[in-house]
Order: C-alpha cells, then sequence, then structure tokens
C-alpha cells in the first residue's frame, strides 16, 4: 500500500520532516506556507486532462479541456478509439496529443495497461509501467503519480519551473538538470510529494516577486 498524501495534515507533516532534513526547507516553508494538495480525478479522465493541458496556460488548457468534454461523451477509451476525423477536428487537439490519448485508449482497452496497476507500486514503477505507452513522458508521469495517486514520495525533476525554485532555494549556480534535481532529491524520501508541491509553491512567491522566468 503506497503513502498517499491526502489532507493538509500529511502536508504539514513532510513540512516538518523536510525543515528538520535541511535548513533551507524551513525558509521555504516561511515564504510558501501551507502549499495547495491540488488533488484531482484519476483514471481515464484523470490522465486525459492532464495530456490535454500539457505545454498550455491554465486559462487554454481549461477551454481546450472544455471543448474536448464536450465532444467526447462519455469519455471512456472506447468512444476515443470510434473518434471520427471531424470529432477530433472539433476537440480542438493538436495531432501530437490525440496520438498520445489514442495510444493510451488502446493500452487500455487492449489490457496491455490498467490504472489498477499503479495502486502499490513505487515512483519508479508507475513511471515505467507509463512511459510505456506511446507518447507519455516522465513529466506526465509525475503529474498523474503527484495529483492523481497522491504518491507521498512522487516528484517532477523534468518539471522547469521546480528546477528554477531549487536554483534560487538552494543557492546553485544553474538551474540543475533532472538528474541532478533527482539526485538532490534523494536526500528529501519519503516527502519528495510535499519537496515538490513547496517549490512550485515556491516558484509562485519568486515569480511574483521577483519576475523570474523559468
Amino acid at each position: 500500500m503506497i503513502e498517499r498524501i491526502t489532507c493538509n495534515a500529511d502536508l504539514e507533516e513532510g513540512m516538518a520532516a523536510l525543515a528538520a532534513i535541511h535548513p533551507h526547507w524551513q525558509d521555504i516553508v516561511e515564504r510558501t506556507g501551507l502549499p495547495p494538495l491540488r488533488l484531482r480525478e484519476g483514471g481515464f479522465p484523470g490522465l486525459a486532462a492532464i495530456i490535454v493541458s500539457q505545454q498550455l496556460s491554465v486559462a487554454s488548457a481549461r477551454a481546450v479541456w472544455t471543448r474536448f468534454e464536450s465532444v467526447f461523451q462519455p469519455l471512456t477509451p472506447e468512444r476515443l478509439l470510434a473518434a471520427t476525423d471531424d470529432d477530433m477536428r472539433l476537440s480542438g487537439l493538436s495531432r501530437p496529443k490525440q496520438r498520445t490519448l489514442l495510444a493510451l485508449a488502446a493500452a487500455l482497452t487492449e489490457e496491455r495497461f490498467a490504472f489498477e496497476m499503479l495502486e502499490g507500486a513505487t515512483p519508479e514503477q508507475v513511471h515505467a509501467l507509463m512511459t510505456a505507452i506511446t507518447g507519455i513522458g516522465p513529466w506526465t508521469a509525475d503529474v498523474y503519480l503527484l495529483f492523481c495517486l497522491g504518491h507521498r514520495d512522487g516528484f517532477a525533476a523534468g518539471d522547469l519551473a521546480i528546477q528554477e525554485a531549487a536554483r534560487h532555494a538552494f543557492g546553485l549556480g544553474e538551474r540543475p538538470k533532472p538528474a541532478e534535481l533527482a539526485a538532490m532529491a534523494e536526500a528529501w524520501r519519503p516527502w519528495r510529494g510535499v519537496a515538490a508541491r513547496l517549490l512550485w509553491a515556491y516558484y509562485a512567491v519568486l515569480k511574483r516577486r521577483e519576475g523570474i522566468n523559468a
């Protein structure tokens, strides 16, 4: 059974644990306060929403998702696989996102992948299972791991905002590469899921106060 982040008490426990690991975490906590839980629906609709929103602003992602949902009712793998060219055109999705969603739908209907496989899996196992599907990369797997599964030890070393926040917070000379940040984050286990939320919140503080760009 995986350890999950389900409430603010879990966040507070993780924040205290991180502050005990490194004094920089205490500085981060003082600037961010309690970060958002950001938990969201899982399963096919949840992962589809993550895929649709990739590389879009919040407003654009919301508009495209609303349009996509209006076309695909009910939102199931079977409905997506039965899509016509007109359906795809009306959905507003880019070709790469269409291909990714169709690959996911096929993997589910052919039983090569099931969301139940992720229950109880380690972050590394979740990555391996999800990225085996064409078009799903590490960032998508990380976001699902963190916010749909609520995994306590999920992380997103490839996220630019997290990298930039870590650079500022830990006084690094340059933005860490994913492998470098992942190595740093080993010290934050088993609370990397809280570390990720804090770094996202810290990035928001930096962007608002100092005008940084990722």
